[in-house]
């Protein structure tokens, strides 16, 4: 991995990890349903006027498809499901959820390739949903109303980034910058017809507005742009280790910003995920062989 695309990887991490302040911020006020159109509407309007200046062309007619299962999977769905865990869980407890996206990925790579995971990958997994068990069974999460579906929503939103990265590694033909930009317009179009059944809880002030605006211009239209790049120059796995700095960066900012002081079952719970995700990856293997290069 070159340094630009290490530089990529820790902007990424610390963008990502802030996003969960952001969704606890806005959805007691929005909503998940209104806070997930913001925010992707946000982002598909910026995505447009860098296009513009870029002089860059979706070419919907040739990629529709790719926009709209990139759109459900990678954006619509996992902004739903973790907007709505964010009504419950800790900023902590939402980014260790959400590094278990390479788990999920292992799993369906095993599925795809009808053969079992090896030990190692294996171990990590049984780690990963051990830390995963922990962190549910936590006093920081287990004595709130509703956690028990928030920690299930969180798995979800991960099984879908895993599936999108996938789909996305396979479309290697599409611009990283369409990839995002189209499967931003599509997953704003996708959840649009549910605005009416869900309206804000109460009136957003100048602070909630100011943080739905940073998750859509900050954490999806400047963050997708990094993401697709990563995908296009190291491939879905590789670009899913940004899942390891995630949580570090989500713990700090949710003490920094939100006061949060997370226990020690959900710190174990962390390093747990963290661990398992490590071993499913391969990162211990590829560091004991430092002549194998990725990108």
């Amino acid at each position: 991995m070159d340094i630009a695309s290490l530089a990529r990887l820790l902007i990424l991490g610390a963008i990502w990890g802030g996003s969960f302040v952001f969704m606890r911020i806005c959805v007691p006020v929005l909503g998940p349903t209104l806070l997930v159109e913001a925010r992707l509407g946000f982002g598909a309007l910026f995505l447009l006027a860098v296009g513009a200046v870029l002089g860059k062309h979706l070419h919907i007619r040739k990629h529709w498809r790719t926009y709209l299962l990139l759109g459900f999977f990678n954006s619509a769905l996992p902004f739903l499901l973790f907007a709505y865990a964010a009504n419950t869980l800790p900023t902590a407890a939402l980014a260790i959820l959400n590094a278990m996206a390479p788990i999920w990925g292992g799993l369906i790579t095993a599925l795809r390739e009808r053969a079992a995971p090896s030990a190692m990958p294996l171990a990590g997994m049984l780690l990963a949903i051990s830390g995963v068990i922990l962190l549910a069974n936590s006093g920081d999460v287990s004595m709130m109303p509703g956690a028990t579906s928030a920690v299930l929503a969180g798995l979800g939103a991960a099984l879908s980034y895993a599936i999108a990265g996938v789909l996305a590694g396979t479309r290697k033909s599409v611009d990283p910058y369409a990839n995002a930009h189209g499967s931003m317009w599509a997953a704003t179009l996708l959840v649009a017809p549910a605005l009416p059944f869900f309206p804000a809880h109460s009136s957003p002030d100048a602070h909630v507005v100011a943080a739905a605006l940073a998750l859509g211009v900050v954490c999806s239209g400047i963050a997708y742009l990094l993401y697709f790049r990563l995908i296009a120059d190291l491939g879905p796995t590789s670009a899913l280790t940004v899942t390891f700095l995630i949580p570090v960066f989500g713990v700090l900012w949710g003490v920094l910003f939100l006061d949060e002081r997370p226990g020690w079952h959900t710190l174990a719970g962390c390093v747990s995920v963290l661990l398992g995700t490590a071993l499913v990856t391969g990162l211990f293997k590829n560091r004991s062989r430092p002549s194998e290069r990725v990108g």
